[in-house]
């Protein structure tokens, strides 16, 4: 995984037909994903509970781009070792998971995976300073984490800016997680985000037997997004 700040869509397969994964992750890559974006979710951390570790390895069968592994869960650290077993090349967990979430970004890249750190909504970007020689991606939420679905959180749109100010030339991602649409991305890539999960936004209107769909509300959120960079 080389570095790059080009504008990478990160479709959320949370949005996907649970009864065909294999199909979906494999129709948003032919579509034009960047990378494919797991929602693990435990049930206690946020109010939904997703996939396992099992799943994560069915799901990277079929995964020839990358594979974002989105750890919304605690404690986090016991689980770190099978996620990236499970083959997730990019680990991310909450600062808010776990007392000690240096350890825990320790933990993720010394498992071989490369170590992102996230950010709920009411979480300020200071709470990552002393992280950013350890990590590879800064994910802020811009919806509480649980659901899929939910409206944008403007606010944050500050803090993505503030965190590309911290960043400096470091090679670091920073992800957009909820509510993105060809309305909002270009708002956080303005302020200096380089990864864009999406999941009912590329989802919308599409099925593995009318993939096109997917391809074309990815394009129309690219599409929105070179006015925010001019």
């Amino acid at each position: 995984m080389s570095f790059n700040r080009s504008i990478k869509i990160a479709p959320s397969i949370l949005s996907a037909d649970f009864a065909n994964f294999g199909a979906e992750i494999r129709a948003i890559e032919a579509q034009g994903a960047d990378w494919v974006h797991v929602d693990v979710m435990d049930g206690h951390f946020v109010p939904n509970l997703t996939f396992g570790p099992p799943a994560v390895a069915a799901f990277r069968r079929h995964v020839t781009t990358v594979m974002d592994v989105h750890l919304m869960i605690s404690p986090v650290d016991a689980y770190i070792e099978a996620y990236a077993t499970a083959g997730a090349d990019i680990i991310t967990a909450h600062v808010e998971a776990g007392p000690h979430i240096h350890r825990t970004m320790q933990a993720i890249r010394a498992n071989g995976a490369k170590a992102g750190v996230a950010l709920n909504p009411g979480t300020p970007a200071e709470a990552v300073g002393y992280l950013l020689d350890m990590v590879d991606m800064v994910c802020v939420m811009t919806v509480n984490p649980g659901f899929g679905g939910q409206k944008f959180i403007h606010s944050q749109i500050d803090k993505v800016s503030k965190l590309r100010a911290m960043i400096g030339d470091r090679p670091i991602h920073i992800e957009i997680d909820g509510g993105v649409t060809p309305e909002t991305a270009p708002l956080v890539v303005a302020a200096g985000a380089d990864v864009l999960v999406a999941g009912s936004a590329v989802f919308k209107g599409g099925s593995v037997d009318n993939p096109d769909t997917y391809g074309q509300n990815m394009r129309d959120i690219r599409n929105a997004i070179p006015s925010a960079r001019g």
